[in-house]
């Protein structure tokens, strides 16, 4: 937030406070402190990282948030290269071999369309309307209101595959289901080719086809392994990395933000002011010239922010749901394991889960 409105004057802001000091926190005061800002980060937890949190205990690691990460965008890879830690990432063995429960038992998932349609996974009549949706999509039919998940793909290939391949999916990557998440928002790239083209299955061909005639050759981060991967030390080591680029000094632990105020003064020394509280007894304020605010919504709007000393009203953030995760880690001895463990994970559809938790399995 460089300022709350669009029609103050702004001038070059050269001291940014960024709150929250999880992996978007630090990726973005890195970033910062790349093009000469100077960057000050407040957290209020004791530590940096937010939800990715790597435990080391008996030669065992394990990650209590997020275990995997892609290289889907440019940025991923340059910011990888930069940290150096492209010696530190790990991939799974077996990635690509993904199971999914179904009567109770976990079932690999073919690892392309066509075998998929020669699996015994779905019934005939899905296979059929899988095979079928680019002749009955053939013209961009696309509802005028917001649609989730769930009935975007129910519309295209029926409730079979919702039920046993998009929820377990959806679950498996945001914690969600298929009927509470915005299909242009949670898919915007399959919303938009259906946009374009009408069929998700020809406007994905199309895409390839075009994409592949307008490539260049390979060279460089192109040809870097692609797929789910992890580090060494854990998902951590990234945010440590960030961390150490960054600098201690310019990280405020047990710092949490509780009010910010906004003034058009140019003679100021920043615009914004924040006021923080190290400890129950003491507060302090620094000014800043702009505010990046990376932390939860639930503690952005518990803070107290005024605009030249009336408060400015936060109504126009949407209410946001975070879905509750409980982690738990299960371990055994290698010689105890007497079958190989060839997989990436066996993800559970809310059909199969008699017990009314969601739950999602990775290994």
């Amino acid at each position: 937030m460089g300022s709350p409105s669009t029609d103050d004057k702004q001038k070059p802001a050269r001291r940014v406070a960024v709150v929250g000091a999880g992996v978007s926190g630090c990726a973005a005061a890195y970033k910062l402190k790349l093009h000469g800002l100077n960057v000050t980060v407040f957290e209020a937890d004791g530590r940096v990282g937010g939800k990715l949190r790597s435990i080391s205990q008996d030669g065992l690691i394990w990650d209590e948030g997020a275990n995997t990460m892609t290289e889907s965008e440019a940025d991923v890879s340059s910011l990888i290269d930069d940290l150096g830690l492209r010696d530190k990432q790990q991939f799974p063995i077996s990635q690509h071999k993904r199971y999914i429960v179904r009567n109770g038992k976990p079932v690999l998932i073919p690892s392309n369309p066509i075998a998929l349609i020669r699996s015994s996974f779905l019934s005939t009549q899905s296979k059929v309307q899988i095979l079928l949706e680019p002749f009955f999509w053939k013209k961009n039919k696309s509802p005028d209101s917001p649609e989730s998940v769930g009935g975007f793909f129910q519309r295209h290939f029926g409730k079979e595959v919702v039920e046993y391949l998009i929820d377990p999916v959806v679950a498996g990557t945001s914690g969600g289901d298929p009927e509470s998440l915005s299909m242009r928002h949670a898919f915007p790239e399959l919303w938009d080719l259906e946009r374009r083209f009408g069929s998700i299955i020809s406007g994905g061909f199309q895409s390839m086809i075009s994409s592949r005639g307008g490539k260049k050759s390979p060279s460089g981060n192109s040809k870097r392994r692609r797929g789910s991967f992890s580090f060494l030390d854990g998902m951590q080591t990234l945010t440590d990395a960030l961390c150490k680029e960054i600098g201690h000094h310019e990280l405020n632990l047990h710092s949490k933000v509780l009010k910010m105020s906004y003034s058009c003064d140019d003679n100021a020394a920043g615009n914004w002011s924040i006021y923080c509280a190290p400890d129950q007894n003491k507060q302090f304020q620094q000014s800043f010239d702009a505010v990046i605010m990376t932390a939860p919504l639930g503690n952005v709007k518990e803070m107290k922010i005024t605009k030249t000393g009336s408060r400015f009203l936060l109504n126009f953030i949407p209410e946001v749901s975070y879905m509750p995760v409980s982690v738990i880690i299960s371990t055994f001895k290698k010689e105890n394991v007497k079958q190989p463990l060839e997989g990436f994970g066996v993800l559970v559809p809310a059909k199969e889960q008699e017990n009314g938790l969601r739950t999602l399995g990775e290994a």
